[in-house]
């Protein structure tokens, strides 16, 4: 007798890998796209909008997996970011989807959880950077991002996961 699950799980592995194709060429083509239509994309977080879109659509274990790769996939194609800093994009991005996960198992709401997912993975990230610019490890800004830009940006990721997340409970 044949598994009624087979077809749900095979669309679960095919949107997955999908998924994850498609974040890896996004975040390939970024140059580019800025290039083309003379704005700055890299500006509208790019992993972490891969990151929510792999939260919504795909499974826990691959959000995981793509918060680790997408900065080394950068690094290795493109040579940015720096190794560094691309440790820490890593770690910002697998703390966003652990503190989500972990706030959400305490039973607290998906949109505050998401949205201090968010910002807390950003503080973690800004004092660690903050830490490798004080020890000469990175040269850079400590903010290179507007936070008008990243406060936007939060909200609107943070929104489009609530409103997934609250179609797919009713």
């Amino acid at each position: 007798m044949k598994d009624i699950s087979t077809p749900i799980i095979q669309r679960s592995i095919f949107v997955t890998i999908l998924t994850d194709i498609t974040a890896l060429i996004f975040i390939y083509l970024v140059p580019t796209i800025s290039h083309l239509v003379s704005l700055p994309v890299y500006l509208i977080e790019p992993m972490r909008l891969a990151l929510i879109l792999a939260m919504v659509h795909t499974n826990k274990k691959n959000a995981y997996l793509l918060a680790l790769t997408m900065p080394l996939f950068s690094l290795l194609i493109s040579g940015h970011p720096i190794p560094p800093k691309m440790l820490l994009m890593a770690l910002e991005l697998f703390m966003n989807v652990f503190l989500f996960h972990a706030l959400l198992k305490r039973k607290q709401p998906v949109f505050p959880s998401i949205l201090m997912s968010i910002v807390l993975s950003k503080i973690i990230y800004y004092f660690l950077k903050f830490i490798l610019i004080r020890f000469m490890v990175i040269s850079t800004d400590l903010v290179t991002t507007p936070v008008l830009i990243q406060m936007v940006t939060t909200i609107l990721f943070s929104s489009y996961l609530y409103m997934f997340y609250r179609k797919s409970a009713t």
